[in-house]
């Protein structure tokens, strides 16, 4: 991707819960933005002290994070969301591209290797996306969707943290049923997931493909393949995230 130019002056964050926090956190490791250039506002000290000890300057105006910072990120919970901007409404100038956080993404989808989605609003141009999309990559895979994709990805990734965690523990729980020691079971399994994911980005296969290049005839995968499908493991995964994004959905209307 071509360069989007230089990063904004100051990056404001109106919300300084665990999601600002861990955005903030990425931007400032990957050398995205200072520190210093960093401003955040909160109701209370409770959660500004995580943006004091990264070195980010905190305050308790919303407005004051609009004037001081052209690139504000919205991170508060939904329910306060429309007071909030009804709040800073007067000090929102043209010059202000202003992101909301979609609401139910977990911290976990903010890591590293975490995957977030944006989406444009009508008056947002190819150069304030390109800015925002090199900035979210310091916190993960970061790809531009259509609006409607968001409340999918929120039960696809943010919840889906939640479901892979269940399955790695399922997992290691079977290796200690079978004899294995439970710190070494977690750590192996684990990886296995790691090992997995990175097969499946970095080479592009589907995942039926890899599966099926694992199973050997009348080998042990087959055999443990054919008790997650008596477990409906499948089924119950598909409904997990159609229920998650219903969830989404509900939230984004109230």
């Amino acid at each position: 991707m071509a360069a989007p130019g230089p990063a904004p002056r100051c990056v404001g964050f109106v919300g300084a819960g665990r999601m600002a926090g861990a955005i903030a956190q990425g931007l400032i490791r990957a050398g995205k933005v200072e520190a210093q250039h960093i401003l955040a506002s909160a109701p209370t000290d409770r959660n500004l002290c995580h943006f004091q000890a990264l070195g980010c300057r905190t305050t308790h105006s919303n407005q004051e994070v609009l004037q001081s910072c052209p690139l504000v990120i919205f991170a508060t919970k939904p329910h306060v969301l429309q007071a909030v901007l009804a709040e800073v409404a007067p000090v929102v100038t043209a010059e202000h591209v202003l992101v909301s956080v979609a609401a139910g993404v977990s911290l976990s989808t903010l890591e590293e290797e975490g995957a977030i989605v944006m989406a444009r609003g009508r008056h947002v141009g190819s150069s304030e996306t390109k800015l925002l999309q090199h900035l979210l990559e310091a916190c993960g895979r970061c790809e531009e969707v259509p609006e409607a994709y968001i409340d999918i990805h929120t039960g696809l990734s943010g919840s889906g943290v939640a479901f892979v965690c269940t399955f790695s523990e399922a997992l290691a729980e079977g290796a200690v049923k079978m004899g294995m020691p439970s710190g070494l079971a977690h750590r192996i399994a684990a990886q296995t997931l790691l090992g997995t994911a990175k097969m499946l980005l970095h080479e592009g296969q589907h995942p039926a493909q890899l599966r099926a290049d694992v199973c050997t005839p009348g080998g042990t995968t087959i055999y443990g393949l054919h008790a997650l499908e008596r477990g409906g493991l499948r089924a119950a995964t598909m409904s997990a995230v159609e229920a998650a994004t219903c969830r989404a959905k509900e939230l984004s209307r109230k």
